[in-house]
């Protein structure tokens, strides 16, 4: 007897810091919140603009994945040091990367690798947030692998 077939989520909320690259939004997860932050803050730093600071709520809409923050933490991002600090953001952002950060991302990738949100594959960067060059690594990512 087959399987029955379940319907794939349509929205699913992600653990995840979220800025938007060119119009294009990057998901960002890790254990440490601290880490997610940072490299958001440094990602706003070079002209992305704030989704979500701690978690995003992504949406499949005619085939294709939307990101924003919660209602109540649109805007805010919670820098460690400085509390809560409220920036500009953007809304309803099509996704074109997920980046997990790793303590000892792959040197190369044996091949790409995807995790489906809400019925979407997303492409999966593996990365060392901590790394001088993580922000330019994920601009250069979303170049590559973006929609």
């Amino acid at each position: 007897m087959p399987e029955p077939r379940l319907p794939e989520v349509s929205t699913e909320t992600v653990q995840a810091a979220c800025v938007a690259v060119n119009g294009r939004a990057v998901l960002i997860e890790s254990r440490s919140d601290e880490a997610r932050t940072d490299l958001a803050l440094r990602m706003i730093d070079r002209d992305a603009v704030l989704v979500a600071d701690d978690c995003a709520i992504c949406v499949r809409q005619e085939g294709v994945l939307l990101a924003s923050a919660p209602v109540a933490s649109r805007g805010r991002i919670e820098v460690r040091g400085l509390g809560i600090v409220e920036l500009s953001y953007a809304e309803r952002v099509p996704v074109d990367l997920l980046v997990v950060i790793l303590d000892s991302p792959p040197r190369f990738p044996e091949e790409q690798r995807t995790r489906r949100i809400a019925g979407i594959d997303v492409p999966v960067l593996p990365l060392a947030a901590l790394d001088p060059s993580a922000p330019i690594k994920v601009e250069l990512a979303v170049g590559r692998f973006g929609r």
